[in-house]
Order: C-alpha cells, then structure tokens, then sequence
C-alpha cells in the first residue's frame, strides 16, 4: 500500500512539474481570453446602442435590447430631479419611440466607452460605467446584459444622472 501511495504522489509530482508555462496559458489565460473577448463584446452593443440612440434610429437601437415583459430601464437625473422608469418591452420601446418623435434630431454622440467593469455569470453579465453627454454632463450607468444566440443584448439598463455640477 505504501508502496502504490508512493507511486502515485511521484506520478503526480512529475506531472505537476511539466513546463510550467505550458500549464498556466492552459488554465489561467483561456479565461482571461474569454473574459476579454466578452467584455468586447459587451463593449460593442453598449456602444452600437447609445450610437443608434442618440442619432435617432429606433429599429437599431431596438435590436440591441431584449424584447420581453421582464426587462426594465430607469432614469433618475439629480440635475432636474426627475425620474421615470420602464419595465417590459412594451414600454421601453413605446417610450423610447415617443422620445425620438417628439425629438428627431440627432444629438452628439457621446464619446464611446473604452472601459467598463464586467461581472460574468453563465449567460449573462453586471456591467458598470462613468460617461460624460455633453447635453446632460456625468452619468453613472449599470446594465444587465443577456447573451441570446450569440450575441449580448440589454435586459435592463439604469442611468443616475448627475449633470455638470455635483
């Protein structure tokens, strides 16, 4: 018996002590590819549906969303203290519609967003962020994301906006 348990800590020992490198890409790197390649991802439909928000192109904006009754999006803006929120859909696209009728033209797109902070779980992800709207000033974001066929679209979206004075 002794002998078998000797064998088999030498048999791990040795397979531990293969080419280090080789075993660190294998296990720690994949991961970190795969966390960066969604956060791009991610990256891409956050950007992609500001772009088509702010020049007013309701058909792309909508395809970065998730269209189902379970999906919300809030804002709270402390400049002009007001509030509204949206839960389903139905509403979001509805209000977002309103808003781009009564308010065709295109504004400034914001600069696009080069880092966020992503927390990956199965399917879906916790994202948060700082922008500056050169119309509403600094705006604190947090969006939850949901990976469909492939591809991350927005199941919930919260703006805190603070303006350009705290």
């Amino acid at each position: 018996m002794k002998n078998l348990i000797l064998i088999i800590l030498c048999s791990l020992t040795v397979c531990s002590c293969g080419n280090g490198n080789a075993s660190r890409s294998e296990d720690v790197f994949p991961h970190e590819r795969v966390q960066s390649a969604e956060k791009n991802a991610i990256l891409k439909t956050l950007n992609k549906e500001t772009r088509d928000a702010f020049q007013r192109d309701f058909d792309a904006w909508s395809s970065n969303w998730i269209h189902d009754s379970t999906i919300s999006k809030t804002y709270i803006n402390f400049s002009d203290s007001t509030f509204s929120e949206s839960i389903g859909w139905k509403n979001i696209s509805g209000y977002v519609k309103e808003f781009m009728v009564k308010h065709p033209e295109p504004e400034p797109v914001p600069e696009l967003l080069h880092n966020i902070n992503v927390r990956l779980f199965g399917k879906g992800a916790w994202v948060t962020y700082e922008q500056m709207d050169s119309i509403r000033g600094k705006k604190r974001e947090t969006r939850l994301m949901e990976k469909v066929n492939g591809q991350w679209k927005i199941a919930g979206m919260q703006t805190t906006i603070y303006g350009f004075h705290q």
